[in-house]
């Protein structure tokens, strides 16, 4: 097949797991809004935050070697598979080990024991999906989203809704989603056949290691970039002013859930297409951003709509926040696209600097703009944070793949949406007509573009 077609193929098939599992995210907004007040919601997002945060460290961020060495054909799958489950009970039971200083976290305290199993199941599922998409399993990896969909809906229905377990309920119904899809994927993809504790050597532990050992402070650090404005309002404006800066984070999601679509079927695609792959990166980059750019400008100029929509009333004032969300959430995009080139080349080390200096961006412009601007500082700080991100990476992975960007749409493009964001925050008179023409703009300038690639490269071929 292809290689255009493959991975138009593969993105079908993920797109079929990601917006029956991640648009879960939209379709649940007002039954949580709803049963959780904004202090509650606060709350719970720190949580669930504090988990994924601890997930890199007591898994050694394992699952990312997981896929990149599983797809690779002269390793041993036994042995990448067996060194991953390894990996992760033995971090399970170091993390367990740590209660004493964990639980000394004022905002856990009373919920450590949850994120500990949160953790856990997090990571097996993780451990299983990843390895069955590895070995070939696209489909079923499909299939295991949609089921957890299901699973994840009704769970929050029975402990939300008819036990009113409220944030315990929450955690509880991912906890047990996460448990049983792992165990399912094992079963039904017969991943016991790559348990052989003979198969582990030194060898690949190390290469394994050495791989995913820079991606812990690395998947750390993104994590910070996310939610470091969060912990600051949490700390200086309290939860409720959280419970609404978490909900403004919802919509910019939507784009994130189109990027990972992609995301997840390119790091099979840039791993196994070797032959012109500068071509290959340049026009698959082109259209990328061309749809980043131009769901965006549809995101921004639906703000208000969406969370009349999504959330509860007491609710809507985060509809502010999203244009500048949205910013930040694309050039995000955009640069994880670009850190898929260090995936390839194994530089893992460039992936943490160039994170590690967003972070630092981050968490200054956070504690400066936050006491000033409330929680259009932590939106702003993020946008300048992830366009810092993608711009340093624009420029050094060109010693790696020689990307040929379209300077003068790119330009377009964000002049256009900064545009937006200021005329939707602003409020001015007509201010929503404006909108529409500044996104039908940027629709019209990235169509043209998208369309011309599919017609050269997946229709003709």
């Amino acid at each position: 097949m292809d290689k255009y077609k493959r991975l138009v193929s593969n993105t079908f098939v993920f797109a079929i797991a990601a917006f029956s599992s991640k648009v879960l995210i939209f379709l649940m907004m007002p039954l949580y809004t709803r049963v959780m007040s904004t202090s509650d919601f606060g709350l719970v997002d720190v949580l669930v935050q504090t988990c994924n945060l601890l997930i890199p460290f007591a898994t050694i961020g394992i699952n990312n070697a997981i896929i990149r060495f599983g797809l690779e054909r002269s390793t041993s799958k036994k042995g990448v598979f067996t060194i991953g489950l390894m990996t992760i009970l033995l971090g399970f039971v170091i993390m367990v080990l740590c209660d004493p200083l964990i639980s000394k976290v004022t905002v856990l305290q009373g919920y450590t024991q949850y994120l500990y199993l949160f953790v856990l199941a997090s990571a097996l599922h993780g451990l299983c999906s990843q390895f069955a998409r590895a070995i070939g399993y696209v489909r079923f990896y499909a299939i295991d989203g949609v089921f957890s969909t299901i699973l994840t809906i009704v769970l929050n229905i029975l402990f939300l809704v008819v036990f009113r377990w409220g944030i315990a309920g929450y955690i509880w119904s991912t906890i047990i989603t996460d448990f049983t899809c792992a165990v399912l994927v094992f079963l039904l993809t017969r991943l016991h056949r790559f348990l052989s504790f003979k198969k582990v050597t030194k060898a690949l532990y190390y290469k394994m290691l050495a791989y995913c050992m820079p991606l812990i402070p690395n998947t750390v650090c993104s994590l910070i970039v996310s939610i470091s404005g969060r912990y600051i309002i949490t700390y200086m404006m309290g939860e409720a002013a959280n419970g609404i800066y978490a909900v403004s984070n919802k919509i910019p999601t939507i784009l994130m859930i189109v990027a990972n679509i992609f995301a997840e079927a390119w790091q099979i695609s840039a791993v196994t297409e070797e032959e012109g792959r500068d071509q290959f990166f340049s026009r698959v980059c082109s259209v990328y951003q061309a749809l980043a750019f131009s769901v965006a400008a549809v995101l921004i100029v639906t703000a208000q709509l969406s969370t009349r929509i999504l959330a509860a009333p007491e609710y809507y004032e985060a509809w502010q926040y999203i244009p500048f969300l949205v910013m930040a959430t694309t050039f995000s995009c955009i640069a994880t696209f670009l850190s898929s080139i260090y995936m390839v080349e194994k530089k893992s080390v460039c992936t943490l600097l160039t994170t590690v200096l967003g972070v630092v961006v981050n968490i200054v412009f956070n504690i400066l703009w936050i006491p000033l601007f409330g929680i259009y500082g932590a939106s702003f700080a993020t946008l300048v944070s992830y366009f810092v991100m993608f711009a340093v990476r624009a420029v050094h992975t060109r010693k790696y793949v020689r990307i040929r960007w379209n300077i003068g749409r790119l330009v377009c493009n964000i002049i256009a949406l900064s545009a937006e964001c200021a005329i939707m925050i602003s409020q001015c008179p007509f201010y929503l007509v404006y909108s529409i023409i500044l996104t039908l703009f940027v629709l019209m300038l990235n169509f043209k573009d998208v369309i011309a690639v599919l017609r050269a490269r997946f229709i003709k071929r």
